[in-house]
């Protein structure tokens, strides 16, 4: 697979509401994503997390600015180049799994003995290949949550873009099946954006953090995380996770942020996040 590099310049994007008047949902943010990396997106509800993943893929043109893969700009969605997994699951219930995981394939104009070659082994690496036969009502939350990752992995895009994939998940399945991802894109290289409410979520998957402030979305900080993918659950229980997270939780209750988030004082003025780390 090619290696890439997403770059974002500048990027504005201003809906049209009623009467006229104008909403800006994100305004100058400027960032890059690396070939295999995992950033994952924080901020308040409406700051415009979900309109970023939905024009990185194309699905909304920018109101200003650029976003190009390389050299290449992007203007439309081309699932070979990003593919999306939502919180919805979105499959289709008169399908087999084998037969959801395929259907992009197939919609592509794959021959269905090659698309299903290669939706079991997208199965297989989510750890469904028992299931293949299975319909989606026989799976559980998490387990169709796997299917869509495998369908989207099966289409082989650059860049996989997640939005809240575990948001409808109780938390301690969304704990473990969010680590079962993480070693999984960990192992396949692949490079992400995920966007979740989660602070547990971003820390334990990401390389990068990015931090966008209240409407209209704006960067606020970028945050390295300084251990290594993939990570264990039991992270979260170090010094270093929780000297992190503290930090995140400050900046985000910051008035700018106009988040609801609760913790204590801020322990910094400053929306340049560093850890030490030894």
């Amino acid at each position: 697979m090619e290696t890439m590099a997403l770059t974002v310049e500048n990027l504005s994007k201003v809906y049209e509401v009623a009467k006229g008047e104008k909403n800006t949902a994100l305004e100058n943010v400027t960032m890059r994503i690396e070939d295999g990396e995992v950033v994952t997106i924080i901020g308040p509800s409406g700051c415009g997390k979900s309109t970023l993943l939905h024009c990185l893929g194309g699905l909304l043109p920018p109101t200003s600015g650029t976003i190009k893969v390389d050299d290449r700009l992007i203007l439309g969605p081309d699932p070979k180049l990003a593919a999306f997994v939502f919180q919805d699951y979105s499959l289709l219930p008169w399908k087999t799994i084998l037969d959801n995981t395929s259907i992009g394939l197939r919609f592509a104009g794959e021959s269905k003995k090659l698309a299903h070659a290669k939706g079991m082994e997208m199965l297989a690496l989510v750890g469904l290949t028992d299931y293949a036969n299975a319909f989606p009502h026989q799976l559980s939350g998490g387990m169709q949550q796997r299917v869509a990752v495998a369908r989207a992995m099966a289409m082989q895009p650059r860049m996989l873009l997640m939005d809240e994939p575990f948001g409808a998940l109780d938390e301690q399945t969304r704990r473990h099946l969010g680590f079962e991802m993480s070693l999984m894109l960990s192992k396949s290289k692949s490079t992400v954006a995920l966007v979740t409410h989660s602070l547990d979520e971003a820390i334990l998957w990401a390389d990068r953090i990015i931090v966008l402030g209240a409407r209209p979305g704006r960067i606020l900080s970028e945050f390295r995380i300084p251990e290594p993918r993939p990570r264990k659950l039991d992270c979260m229980r170090e010094p270093w996770f929780n000297e992190i997270r503290g930090k995140l939780f400050s900046l985000l209750e910051a008035p700018s942020t106009a988040l609801s988030f609760k913790t204590g004082e801020s322990d910094t003025d400053s929306t340049e996040l560093e850890v030490e780390h030894e």
